[in-house]
This record gives C-alpha cells, structure tokens and sequence, in this order.
C-alpha cells in the first residue's frame, strides 16, 4: 500500500524519493510524505499529490484488468535490469531514476520475460521498407525464444508488436500512461492482445494520462529492460533516438537499421551509425552478435576470473557470502551496511556472473567447478529472498 501510495504522489520517476526509500524503508518513507516531514528537496515534487489516498481504488482497478503492481520486493522484479539505473546520475538527468513501481497486465512474469529481451523501436511515419524490415526481424528474435520491447506507437513499435505475436513470442509494451489507458486509442486492440500473451507494463498509476516528458522518461524503462535497441526508420528528430541515448548510457549495444538513402525516414538511423552512436544491422543474426553474450576467448590467452573483475558493492557482498552455507539478504545489510534493494540488486548481478546462486536457505557462493554450468543456465530462480 505505501508502494502505491507514493506511485501516485510522484508519477514518475523521483530519485529523491527513491533516495529517502532506501534510506528509511518504504512504510516510513509513505509517512514522511503524508506529514510533510521531508527534506526540501522532496517538498515541491510531493506537494501536489500528497493528500491522495487511493491505494485501494488503485489496486481494486488492476484487479478488474486482471494487472497487478510489481514492487522492488516482489520476486517478479527485475532487479539485474534495473541495477544499470540505478548507476546513473540523476542530476544529468531527472528522469535516472529506478521507477518506484511497475504496473502490469498480463500473463508472464516481468522477470522472466525480461531475461532475453531486445528493443525495437522507430518511425511512427514507418514506409513500407521500415515496416518489412520490422517484421522479418522482430519475427526472427520472437521465433528465436528473444522478447521483443517497445512503445506501442504507430509506426515501428506496432509493427514489432504485431511481428512478435504472429510467430506466437513473446512481447512487452511500455507506456507512457496508466494500464488503464491504451495509447494511442487505435491500439486498444493490439494492446488487449499482448496482455493476453504478454506484457503491458508502465510506471505511471491508473488513470495517467500521456504527458509529452513521460514519453522521455519511457524510453529509458525501453532500454533498462533490453540486452540491446534496434532502430528501424528514425527521421532527422526521431524520438528513438532518446531511447538510443538511454542505452548507450547503461552500456548496452545500440544498432540501427539503415534504409535507402533517399529516403527521410532512415535519416536518424544513417546519422547514428555515421556518428558511431550505434551499429549497423541488417539480419537478427547480426543483433544477437552484439546483444548475446561473448564466451570467446582468444588462443594462449588465460581469461581473468570474474572475482577479479566485481565493482566495490559486488566484491563487498561477495566477501560477506561465507565459503559454507547460505545467508538471506537482510543479514547481508547488517554485515556490508548496504541499503536492502542494492543487496538484492547487486546478488542479482554476481548471479548473472556466474559467482553466486540461490536456494531455500538464502543466497552462497558457488564452487568454481558450479560456475560455467551456472552462466549457461537462464536465472530465473527467486532472487529477492
């Protein structure tokens, strides 16, 4: 409920708000705002809103929608996704920030979905080459087992969408609006189908409307929930070019599709790969080249351990994991002094690296002799414990 609560007090990203949640939990963090008893960085952004009491309506709503809210305690939440904005300086950018929640529709489980995942994005004046291109690709990721994200838009989002659910893959939208409202309105019906199969998720609570800053803020969720983003057709201003510049900043592969030169829609797309600002592609086969994991190491050459590669959270909880035994994450923030969502986050990437795993005793380090078996296997296990 306090979760909920603050969803709405802020719409959107908020890593003040974030802040004060990592600091004081998110019941104590609810309080705070309801008193006004916040620092002023918190006052304005909270003032507004504060007075709203409509947690109950709010998860009555998802409840007839047959949605749910996903919080940062629930096992569905894609901590490792998230774990690369919350590396992120907000003060670049107002819009750095871990959403406080995810409203969802939809059968698959965030976190699951999430493990395999490439964005496609574009034009919303797509030509008839861009929505072709579209399709054969997001076709052949879907086909291939990859989710594919977009934004629902006209253009190259709902083709993407569209290409997905023709081969039976899976495929998740990300809106800039409350679950309740499809945008745009002629997409109700694509929207209805991917909830039946997929994933319709948004930060925004029930009853948002589309605000021309959400779409920016959107863009980043589009890229945090991806291995890569693909670009087909983006004219001179093209929005997905934002989405690029999200993706370039939590280090993840960027590609463009290029078009014919005379043609205005693939401008964007020619000028990102002129500008190195992402790779040419052409085929699924070369996306996944940049987007799958490289496991080749060149001969003679001794690859370092991945211990030896950990920033200074990872090798601190590492350290903290005992050589016997499991500890659950709680105990961990007693013995490292990090807050619980970067505990949770940080187990997530060393589970991602292969150096940790999870069971029903809590969190342990694996053997080396586990480790290789470990990175081949998708990690869909509980890391929230």
């Amino acid at each position: 409920m306090a979760w909920v609560y603050l969803s709405r007090v802020v719409e959107g990203p908020c890593a003040a708000l974030s802040s004060l949640i990592e600091s004081v939990g998110v019941v104590e963090a609810a309080r705070a705002v309801r008193e006004c008893a916040l620092p002023e960085v918190l006052r304005g952004p909270t003032e507004l809103r504060r007075g709203i009491e409509r947690a109950e309506q709010d998860l009555a709503l998802m409840d007839r929608l047959g949605g749910r809210v996903v919080t940062p305690d629930d096992p569905e939440w894609p901590a490792w996704r998230m774990l690369g904005l919350r590396q992120l300086d907000p003060a670049q950018d107002e819009a750095a920030a871990v959403p406080l929640v995810l409203w969802a529709r939809g059968p698959r489980s965030l976190l699951e979905c999430t493990e395999r995942a490439i964005a496609v994005v574009g034009a919303r004046c797509s030509t008839g080459y861009g929505n072709h291109a579209t399709g054969e690709i997001a076709g052949e990721l879907a086909v291939r087992g990859w989710t594919v994200v977009s934004g629902a838009a006209f253009g190259i989002d709902g083709m993407a969408h569209r290409a997905a659910l023709a081969v039976g893959g899976c495929t998740v939208a990300v809106l800039a609006c409350g679950p309740d409202r499809p945008y745009p309105v002629q997409h109700d019906r694509l929207l209805a189908e991917i909830a039946a199969t997929g994933l319709v998720v948004t930060e925004y609570p029930p009853g948002t409307g589309v605000r021309k800053h959400y779409f920016l803020a959107r863009n980043r969720l589009i890229a945090a929930l991806a291995d890569a983003v693909v670009v087909v057709e983006a004219g001179a201003r093209s929005g997905a070019r934002n989405t690029v510049k999200w993706t370039r900043r939590l280090g993840r592969p960027a590609l463009a599709v290029p078009g014919p030169i005379t043609s205005a829609a693939s401008v964007g797309c020619h000028r990102m790969i002129r500008e190195g600002e992402a790779f040419i592609a052409t085929t699924a086969a070369e996306i996944l080249d940049e987007a799958g994991p490289l496991r080749l190491s060149l001969p003679g050459v001794v690859p370092p351990a991945p211990e030896d590669n950990l920033s200074e959270h990872e090798a601190l909880l590492f350290t903290a994991l005992p050589a016997v035994g499991s500890r659950l994450p709680r105990a961990l923030v007693t013995d490292t002094g990090l807050a619980l969502p970067l505990v949770r986050a940080t187990l997530s990437a060393l589970e991602i690296a292969g150096l940790v795993a999870c069971d029903n005793n809590g969190w342990h380090r694996l053997a080396p002799s586990k480790r290789q078996q470990a990175q081949s296997e998708p990690a869909v296990r509980d890391r929230t414990r």
